[in-house]
């Protein structure tokens, strides 16, 4: 029964009110099959009342309060009836059922569609095929969709796609049955020619008619949801709705591609790749990932493929599905195209271009290869590495080739992984010239040893992996296992390596980083002493070679990390360290003794020579002169490097004022008074009193200037400034009399003056001085009084 008209006695009497079809959907407490079979018993007793039940549920389903009466429904068309339900909608609630936020709202939509695709599964037997009930129903949907209402156009579009893909499956059933129903007829015709026979023939020639006519009905329903919602839906304002469209176009292709994977149709997915939201080209990318994975229907995307395939990342996804089941879609020149973005930072997109690069190139171009068996995975290995080594050098893009290598690890993780082999290819000597690799690929070798121990212990590089997730307990072992895997195969071989590239400053900077990934807690084992000597002793004869400040730093990152006081090997490394350290200091000790003997012994032989001859033209005073001057205080700065050396002396006072600003207002008032001896020794008789003294000297300004300069740093806060500026005002050298403000000249008071303003506003506290104080002549020297 109709549950908007009716209600229901349960057993023991209680009568419970009877809700709308919209409630009942909405609260999804009901078996769907069970709701659609109640209004399909309503349909069947009165259609006008249960079709008035189903108008309303798609109305109240897009937000609109209004109802459609009987009155209405007999009387109006639908143009007028949606009319008068578009005056009835609150136009100022931007919410509606289908984008509402919640899991309540999220079932709704789920229950939405499944009543949608129930309706039609149900009806098919019975009143699908009255003329009457889906004319309406796609009547009003289709009406519902042109609205100007962003909720009519939303919900009923979602529901008129929803309706042809169940009427696309029920068409499907409908082919198979009388595909069925064929095979049948045909089994039946050869049988003997009877009475009964015939009468056989007859039913199931109705019956293939029957499924003929129902199916061809089923087509025009299509036909007319396809012209009526998609057509002008798929280009809607609202990308939402756009992208209902191109998902349900995927499926239907990919369930009913006899109808619908056509270029007629595959050239709206086409269109909507170039649209301007995400959404609706990642639903296009989906509705083509679908596609692509049936390798019996690719052959039907041949003209889809050469018209819509352009080296753009939005069809990238596509483009490689496209190789997974149809090898020639794909040119040389395309896929020399798309290996390229394994360098991309957005890691899906690299590492699908991985995937593409180790199939297609680094496996398929050694399959035809022969190998001998004795020795058969090595050279599969061996010329799997060549071929990512030439691969990585010709993109010239050396910079990033821990990219590379994390687009790679999740297809060819065991090939990256066997580091004896990359190893080994580097140590041997091969025989055979074309075997054998150049500096160059040496050298891009080394680079991708290092990314891979680099990938194996700490995961992605920086730009790709995102934020960083917590290790699963699995992938935590997997790390400690390679980690292990690293240390005992990189303590031996890596002295070896470090050996025979020492004097080549690029391979030995990558060698060296490989040992701090090196899983430290292993030498606790005690069973690496003899290769860890034989490491220490490369590093510090690579130490001794080279003067590359990279080599020298990653050295001594090596030996403070093999110095750790948890290690059992600590004291070995130390005593290295300190051996090491030893022998430098010594000769450098040596080079001085023998830097200066030879300058004194040249000296003295140029000496000599001057003492006779003239030695003007070889300018041996400017030689000289830098020599003389190198430690000499006096040395003029030159007017270039003014700027830095002030940078530098703003930096000093910064620094050390940070450290202890008393000490820092110390240094200040020591500066000023050398700054005032000096002024005052320049006046001729040493004298310091204020007879004379030139207090409008430019050397005296000069002074008070810097003194005011002086004040500036300390900033505007006087509370936090106050004690280094009392100090300025109490601190006073052995040279004066040790008490506040007895100073032996008021000159030196005129000099301090430009910062005793802000240090009266303290009122004393600092000082422990009156508030109102005024400087007063005691015979020689000047008391606050």
């Amino acid at each position: 029964s109709s549950r908007s008209r009716q209600s229901r006695q349960l057993q023991n009497g209680e009568v419970i009110e009877a809700v709308t079809l919209f409630e009942v959907v909405s609260m999804g407490k009901r078996a769907m099959q069970s709701v659609v079979d109640d209004w399909i018993e309503a349909y069947k007793k009165d259609r006008d009342v249960a079709l008035l039940d189903l108008i309303n549920f798609f109305i109240q389903c897009s937000g609109c309060q209004g109802m459609v009466t009987a009155e209405m429904f007999q009387s109006l068309q639908n143009c007028e009836v949606m009319h008068k339900m578009t005056e009835k909608f609150d136009e100022g609630s931007e919410d509606y059922p289908l984008i509402k936020p919640g899991s309540y709202w999220k079932k709704f939509r789920t229950n939405f569609c499944e009543f949608t695709a129930v309706l039609v599964q149900q009806c098919q037997c019975s009143i699908l095929y009255d003329s009457y009930l889906m004319d309406t129903i796609i009547s009003l949907l289709t009406g519902l969709a042109d609205s100007m209402v962003r909720a009519f156009r939303h919900t009923s579009t979602l529901a008129a796609l929803k309706l042809l893909t169940a009427l696309v499956n029920l068409n499907i059933n409908l082919e198979v049955s009388k595909d069925n129903l064929e095979r049948l007829y045909e089994v039946e015709k050869k049988r003997i020619v009877g009475k009964k026979i015939n009468s056989r023939l007859d039913q199931l020639e109705r019956k293939k008619r029957e499924y003929e006519q129902k199916s061809l009905e089923v087509e025009n329903m299509m036909n007319a949801i396809f012209k009526g919602t998609f057509l002008p839906r798929y280009r809607d304002i609202i990308p939402e709705i756009r992208a209902i469209c191109i998902e349900e176009m995927g499926n239907w292709m990919r369930i009913y591609p006899d109808t619908f994977l056509n270029d007629s149709y595959l050239k709206y997915l086409g269109w909507m790749l170039y649209d301007k939201h995400p959404e609706v080209r990642l639903k296009c990318l989906q509705a083509l990932q679908g596609i692509y994975s049936q390798k019996e229907v690719v052959c039907k995307m041949d003209l889809f493929t050469s018209r819509f395939k352009v080296t753009n990342i939005i069809y990238f996804v596509k483009q490689c599905l496209t190789y997974r089941n149809c090898d020639d879609a794909l040119s040389s020149e395309d896929c020399e195209n798309l290996y390229q973005f394994v360098y991309s930072t957005h890691r899906p997109l690299a590492v699908a271009a991985g995937e593409l690069l180790y199939k297609r190139l680094i496996i398929q171009e050694i399959e035809t290869e022969s190998f001998t068996k004795t020795n058969g995975k090595q050279e599969l290995i061996t010329s799997q590495l060549k071929t990512l080594i030439v691969f990585f050098l010709e993109s010239e893009l050396h910079n990033h080739v821990t990219y590379l290598v994390d687009s790679l690890w999740d297809w060819a993780m065991s090939l990256l992984k066997d580091w004896e082999c990359m190893t080994a290819l580097l140590l041997e000597d091969a025989r055979e010239y074309e075997k054998a690799l150049s500096d160059v690929q040496e050298s891009a070798l080394i680079e991708i040893i290092l990314a891979t121990v680099r990938q194996a212990v700490e995961g992605p590089p920086t730009g790709r992996g995102g934020i960083r997730k917590i290790l699963s307990t699995k992938e935590k072992k997997i790390q400690m296992e390679d980690c292990a895997k690293i240390t005992e195969h990189f303590i031996v071989v890596l002295p070896q390596l470090l050996a025979k590239y020492s004097l080549e400053t690029e391979k030995v900077t990558n060698l060296l980083q490989i040992s701090q990934y090196f899983d430290l807690e292993r030498y606790n084992t005690g069973s690496f002493n003899k290769n860890i000597d034989a490491l220490l002793r490369e590093v510090k004869a690579i130490v001794l070679i080279h003067s590359n400040t990279n080599i020298l730093e990653t050295c001594s990152r090596i030996y403070s990390i093999l110095s750790r006081e948890e290690l059992t090997i600590h004291n070995q490394v130390a005593f290295a360290r300190t051996e090491l350290a030893n022998e430098l200091v010594e000769k450098l000790d040596h080079l001085l003794s023998i830097f200066w003997h030879k300058i004194w012994a040249y000296v003295l032989f140029l000496s000599g020579l001057c003492s006779a001859h003239d030695l003007t033209k070889w300018n041996l005073y400017d030689k000289m002169y830098k020599l003389l001057v190198s430690d000499s205080e006096q040395r003029p700065l030159p007017i270039q490097a003014y700027n830095d050396f002030e940078d530098i002396i703003k930096e000093t006072l910064s620094r050390t004022r940070h450290n202890n600003k008393i000490q820092s207002a110390r240094t200040l008032i020591l500066c000023l008074q050398q700054l005032f001896q000096k002024h005052v020794e320049s006046q001729g008789d040493g004298s310091s009193s204020s007879n004379s003294l030139d207090s409008s000297s430019t050397s005296f300004n000069n002074i008070k200037e810097l003194a005011r300069r002086f004040s500036l740093t300390f900033g505007w806060d006087q509370v936090k400034s106050r004690e280094s500026v009392a100090m300025i005002h109490k601190y006073v050298p052995a040279t004066c009399c040790p008490v506040v403000f007895c100073l032996k000249d008021v000159h030196v008071v005129n000099i301090l003056s430009v910062s005793i303003s802000s240090l009266l506003l303290l009122k004393g506290k600092v000082l422990n001085l009156p508030s109102k104080g005024q400087l007063e002549w005691k015979g020689s020297a000047y008391l606050l009084t």
